[in-house]
């Protein structure tokens, strides 16, 4: 289980929410349940179940009716890993080898639906109609923008709007859906159940531009996955973006979005961005995020729900793994 200290207060239900990721469905395969054991005990900061419970607490939900929902959000999680390794063509992540790597296209995909359908019947058991909607609101925007980034982001610069967009619904959309769904179980008023929202949305946003920045100063074993991952595949992402916007242009940057990459143009690019302005400047990006989700708490009594919930805002943008 996480050591991270805010997320304590809810260690009990972080627990509890693992036990039920771990039971078998009915005649489950054995080779899903393998894969299901093998993706859980990769490694994950287990950050989305962990904002549901927190969420539940501070608004007052039954934690036993939010365990679903904890489940549920990490299960969609780990499907959408499934996906995006395939799709990318990643062997390894947190240092270990991908489901790709080990099985073909066509069992890995019908593992990842079979974790989408499981994550659906967890969230379904909340009975909640309205969370139940939001998660499949969610599991559309996720998959909408995989095929827009598909189609639309290799090789391109995006405007800032474009890559806000791209990482809202790559990260931001669920981990947004994992702060709301506890004040959604509550029935809490609409402005608790937006505040809730709002920080989710715009704590997603940071961690992606901070995954983003990692992606070009932390090496290979911290990271679990090559360094400079989205360059290799033609993506602009934050640093890249601002760092073209400073020098206008880079040999290696304009190969790689042009012809495609190397080893060798993917790490002069890396080591250019990484020594930039960009860096600090992305991390700026990161810190206004982070300020407008503690903002969005500010309605909230004193709790040590609330505490956690800043505290875990402000680890967002210190992180280095």
């Amino acid at each position: 289980m996480s050591s991270l200290p805010f997320f304590h207060p809810i260690q009990d239900d972080l627990q509890r929410a693992e036990g039920l990721l771990q039971e078998s469905a009915p005649d489950q395969h054995p080779a899903i349940t393998g894969a299901v054991e093998l993706l859980l005990g990769s490694g994950g900061k287990r950050l989305r179940p962990a904002l549901v419970f927190l969420s539940a607490r501070l608004c007052g939900a039954d934690p036993d009716v939010a365990l679903f929902a904890a489940a549920g959000v990490e299960m969609l999680h780990t499907a959408t890993l499934v996906h995006d390794d395939l799709i990318d063509g990643s062997l390894m992540r947190r240092g270990a080898e991908t489901l790709n790597a080990r099985w073909s296209p066509a069992a890995t995909v019908l593992t990842g639906d079979y974790l989408f359908a499981r994550a659906a019947y967890l969230v379904a058991q909340t009975a909640n109609v309205r969370l139940v909607q939001r998660f499949a609101e969610t599991l559309m925007v996720i998959c909408n923008g995989e095929i827009r980034q598909m189609f639309d982001g290799r090789g391109k610069v995006p405007t800032f709007q474009e890559y806000e967009q791209r990482i809202y619904a790559k990260t931001a959309s669920l981990i947004a859906l994992a702060a709301e769904s506890g004040a959604i179980l509550a029935h809490a008023a609409e402005e608790t159940i937006a505040a809730m929202r709002t920080y989710g949305e715009q704590l997603g946003l940071a961690f992606q531009v901070v995954d983003d920045i990692l992606d070009f100063v932390a090496d290979e074993q911290t990271l679990g996955k090559p360094v400079g991952s989205d360059l290799r595949q033609g993506l602009v992402t934050l640093p890249v973006l601002l760092f073209l916007e400073q020098s206008g242009d880079h040999p290696a940057l304009r190969q790689i979005l042009t012809s495609g990459s190397s080893d060798l143009t993917v790490r002069e690019a890396v080591q250019a961005v990484a020594a930039s302005p960009a860096i600090d400047r992305s991390l700026q990006v990161a810190r206004n995020y982070i300020r407008e989700a503690k903002e969005a708490l500010r309605p909230f009594p004193s709790s040590e729900y609330k505490t956690a919930l800043l505290d875990l805002a402000d680890f967002i943008v210190r992180r280095r793994f």
